[in-house]
């Protein structure tokens, strides 16, 4: 009978500040950063998944996940493994750690990295990548994973049931197109704040050549470098090629409106996160003012209650769930079932420090069993930090190919976590050299 041994968990940042790689209007200079997790188990098999953050704070994250230690180390594998709607109920249930919430935050994350790594040991011993092992479920198998509990109001359990019996049919067949083909991506590698014009229009260029549809510019720090960056992409990419924008979080309601009327003449396929991501009747209130252009957000979205209030309340025509700020993949598929019940596309975010791994399993979950086919379905795409994945994203021709390997695509390799352990790997101890000269 094979136990959990250990719940290790690593500080691992990277120094992307140093070349401004993720800056936006809120976050000037972002060190990724991935408070990385290993289930080990006594038959020397192992699940892994992480946290994004943006460096400091990483070390408070890796603490929240080893708080849960005393839930996991020491389970039989197998009960674990088959029954990981229960596990995630536990896990948020403990009631001294939901306190520090409840469901959001820290914490709510540090649970989410713990189911994940659960669900990634899982699809390993049944080897099957995690889209696929989700997409198998059976309809009562998935309902079994969500907590409908606040959510009864919009979305019941026999009416997600119905949903997924409905998509039922020809998933077979779409599991077989989205093998060939893959879920077509958008790439935000162009678009960071800290870049000059230059590299703009070079890495524009690049992205056009790449395949890419759709390419997506950060705003928000200054209107008239926002217009004349705009500008520049339009130019270069011409009429119709959607171009996205993302403030994160930067305006009140009166500064977004104000704010977009000056980018409306450059067509912005959406805007994402022009407000705080708690705030929802803001979200609406923007949307109505800047409609046809779509509002987008979810990357921050703390939990599966914001989902359903967004949708409900109209504040959001594209919804952008993250793998690592809920509480993992079973309150995920909560938020796909709510997508689908609202019939908004759901366009994963991604970037930072192994996003792109986690959330394309989600995406091509949603179009095999929840969703089914959308052509205004898209994944974000940041070309860093894949080479440090034994399982990388792999893209072809603009589109993400469909995963492969057995697991969640998480494993980090090991020669990529020891230099960047924080603050005591080589990497960080070179910087901390070359700064004291």
């Amino acid at each position: 009978m094979p136990t959990i041994t250990e719940l290790r968990v690593s500080d691992v940042r990277f120094p992307t500040s140093r070349d401004l790689d993720g800056s936006d209007a809120m976050n000037p200079e972002p060190d990724y950063s991935a408070a990385y997790v290993e289930l080990l188990t006594s038959d020397d098999e192992a699940g892994n998944a992480l946290v994004f953050t943006i460096g400091r704070g990483n070390d408070v994250q890796c603490a929240a996940i080893t708080a849960l230690a005393g839930h996991v180390v020491g389970r039989d594998v197998d009960e674990l493994t088959a029954r990981l709607g229960d596990f995630s109920r536990k896990l948020v249930g403990d009631s001294q750690l939901r306190w520090l919430g409840p469901e959001k935050g820290v914490m709510h994350m540090a649970i989410g990295a713990v189911v994940n790594a659960a669900w990634d040991l899982r699809a390993r011993r049944e080897d099957k990548p995690l889209w696929l092992l989700l997409a198998e479920l059976s309809p009562e198998e998935i309902v079994d994973l969500v907590d409908f509990r606040y959510l009864s109001d919009v979305l019941t359990r026999d009416q997600a049931l119905e949903m997924l019996r409905r998509a039922e049919v020809g998933k077979a067949q779409r599991i077989e197109t989205l093998r060939a083909h893959g879920v077509p991506a958008y790439t935000t590698t162009p678009g960071w704040l800290g870049y000059s014009d230059e590299k703009l229009l070079r890495l524009l260029r690049e992205a056009r050549d790449e395949g890419f549809t759709m390419v997506k510019l950060k705003v928000g720090a200054d209107v008239e470098d926002d217009v004349r960056r705009m500008r520049i992409a339009r130019s270069e990419l011409g009429e119709g090629f959607p171009i996205a924008t993302d403030a994160n979080q930067r305006w009140d309601v009166a500064d977004a409106i104000a704010w977009l009327e000056r980018l409306a003449p450059y067509d912005p396929a959406w805007i994402e996160e022009p407000t705080s991501p708690d705030d929802v009747l803001a979200h609406a209130a923007i949307r109505r003012a800047v409609a046809p252009l779509r509002v987008a957000t979810g990357e921050q979205m703390a939990n599966r209650i914001i989902a359903k209030q967004l949708l409900r309340a109209g504040a959001v025509d594209v919804l952008q769930l993250d793998a690592a700020r809920v509480g993992g993949v079973n309150e995920n598929v909560a938020i796909l079932l709510l997508a689908a019940t609202f019939d908004v596309p759901v366009c994963p975010h991604a970037g930072g420090v192994g996003l792109c791994e986690l959330v394309q399993h989600y995406a091509f979950f949603d179009a095999a069993a929840v969703a089914g086919d959308r052509e205004d379905r898209f994944i974000e795409y940041v070309h860093h930090l894949h080479e440090h994945f034994e399982d990388p994203v792999v893209i072809d021709d603009g589109a993400y190919r469909a995963p492969a390997r057995p697991g969640s695509s998480a494993r980090m390799h090991a020669e990529s976590i020891a230099p960047h352990l924080f603050p005591d790997g080589d990497v960080w101890k070179d910087l901390a050299r070359a700064d004291a000269i």
